[in-house]
């Protein structure tokens, strides 16, 4: 059994090792010059800095985390969570629920009632036996956390990293994602009394040396051989029950065809799609993502990752501190920041070109009193066109249609993008582990 795996990013590096240690013959197509996808990083002037964004190693799923500190060996360092909420102008305890001792009185009340009054309906709904599901993001998020939690940091949070009207986006995919916080630890957290949410991240782990690329590498590492960079996929085809995959130039046969990369591209690859697929596809939404690298001469805020919820933050929805997660990412003495601004086609980020969208994080983060300016001494950016997915509420119907004429013509979908699913690094592991056992279970 031969098997060609499209894109080396994270999932198609797990599933080659996977399938390799099964004994299969494998060969990985990727069309960057390196493998990792949205999980590469850049090493410049002793910085270094993740290319898609702030990742750290962390998991509810035991065996994947395992299986993910494994690869990284003695590469790897432990870190306490300490994040943040910016909020006028006072860092407050994340989740944003668990820190309302932190906001102005007014606010603190606002929040509260708002949580109870949610919590209150909620219950009583459900005794009277009429739970009925959101109609769409917004009203999950006022229905689970109340109108002031609502209005003072969600809404405006995730309409600056969706850039998608919210009551247009569907609420299917927030089942087991975020649960409701219990009142109790709202309550204790409205009363200065610690709490922790989100008790999976509360440690998290990240590579020593190398970013977080070197787990990507690690993963790899037996299967290098076997990747073909600088393989851009044009044309997938099936001939004589064996996939045909070409760059234009060069053509890779096998008997097994999987895809990782973004699925708008591999439908644009494909032969004879019937229209009505093609505009499912034009229809499913993503946002791109612009990372702003600042190195500096001195040190950082003590915490992991701040969100930058207000408009008037700038661009940047989260800017996170690598120099934080290990001593391999920064020069002894310095500090490093990553800020992440999503956009979407037309947007300012888009249309402003690197220096001017540096210089515009640069001076948000100085006006907070994150850094001084004349402090930093490394700067750069990198794009990444697939980034978020965004589940607008024609979200399934589009999908199942791609799918199933994907999955119809005998190519198998597994990752972020390829499935076009909302996964963490975590979720794409899993999801390349459940692929390889579904037909080796001894794996």
């Amino acid at each position: 059994m031969t098997t060609v795996i499209l894109g080396a990013g994270l999932t198609g590096c797990t599933l080659a090792r996977l399938l390799a240690e099964a004994g299969e013959e494998v060969t990985v197509l990727e069309a960057e010059p390196t493998p990792g996808g949205l999980c590469r990083s850049v090493t410049a002037d002793g910085f270094t800095f993740d290319l898609g964004g702030s990742h750290i190693v962390f998991s509810r799923d035991r065996e994947v985390l395992d299986w993910m500190q494994a690869r990284l060996g003695p590469n790897r360092e432990e870190r306490h969570r300490e994040t943040k909420c910016w909020y006028r102008g006072v860092y407050v305890q994340y989740p944003f629920e668990n820190g309302l001792h932190d906001l102005p009185p007014e606010d603190r009340f606002r929040c509260l009632d708002g949580f109870v009054r949610a919590v209150l309906a909620a219950e009583l709904a459900a005794a009277k036996g009429e739970t009925v599901p959101a109609l769409n993001f917004l009203d999950w998020i006022r229905r689970t956390f109340g109108d002031g939690i609502a209005d003072c940091y969600l809404v405006p949070y995730n309409e600056k990293i969706w850039k998608y009207p919210l009551d247009r986006m569907s609420a299917h995919w927030m089942d087991g994602r975020v649960p409701r916080p219990p009142l109790e630890d709202v309550l204790r957290a409205a009363c200065g009394l610690s709490t922790e949410g989100y008790a999976h991240q509360a440690v998290f782990s990240y590579p020593a040396a190398g970013g977080i690329e070197a787990m990507v590498g690690a993963i790899a590492a037996p299967v290098r051989d076997r990747i073909r960079c600088g393989f851009r996929v044009r044309s997938v085809r099936s001939e004589d029950g064996r996939f045909l995959v070409s760059d234009g130039e060069t053509v890779v046969a096998a008997d097994r065809c999987i895809s990782t990369i973004p699925i708008q591209a591999l439908l644009g690859s494909l032969d004879e799609v019937p229209p009505e697929v093609c505009d499912a596809g034009a229809r499913l939404v993503h946002n791109s993502v612009a990372c702003v690298f600042i190195g500096l001469n001195g040190p950082v805020p003590p915490y992991s990752w701040v969100y930058l919820a207000a408009p008037e933050l700038g661009f940047a929805n989260r800017v996170s501190f690598p120099s934080n997660y290990s001593t391999g990412t920064a020069p002894p003495g310095c500090g490093s920041i990553l800020a992440e601004c999503t956009y979407r086609p037309g947007d300012p980020p888009e249309r402003m070109d690197d220096q001017a969208l540096i210089d515009h994080v640069i001076d948000h983060l100085e006006e907070m009193g994150v850094l001084r300016r004349e402090d930093v001494i490394f700067t750069g950016c990198a794009r990444q066109p697939y980034a978020y997915v965004v589940y607008d509420l024609e979200y399934l119907d589009s999908i199942r249609s791609v799918r199933d004429h994907i999955e119809g013509r005998g190519i198998e979908l597994v990752g972020r993008f390829a499935e076009f699913e909302y996964l963490n690094m975590d979720g794409c592991i899993r999801h390349a582990l459940d692929h390889v056992r579904r037909r080796d279970p001894c794996v």
